[in-house]
């Protein structure tokens, strides 16, 4: 018996997406590229994007899933996540020093 081989590209399993990254969200694209000037703790004097001071250690995970569900949901705008995630990383910055 002979096997021939393909000399087409094996199909990727489920879940396997070959080469290319997985696409990512426009809400996501949105919130890595929001810069913000936070003056609190390891952000004083930088932009950060909002997409890493969601993902801070002074953002909760409880209150980062919250976030994050009611933005792609449309029911918080970017100004009020951009608002509540600086008043949150401010406050406990400056608890923490």
């Amino acid at each position: 018996i002979t096997v021939k081989s393909s000399s087409k590209d094996p199909v990727p399993a489920a879940g396997q997406e070959g080469e290319d990254p997985p696409k990512e969200e426009p809400w996501e694209t949105t919130l890595k590229s929001t810069v913000l000037h936070v003056e609190a703790a390891e952000f004083r004097g930088r932009g950060v994007s909002l997409w890493e001071l969601l993902h801070c250690r002074y953002i909760p995970e409880e209150n980062r899933r919250e976030l994050l569900e009611l933005y792609r949901a449309g029911e918080l705008s970017l100004e009020q996540v951009k608002s509540v995630v600086s008043t949150i990383v401010s406050r406990a910055a400056a608890a923490a020093a």
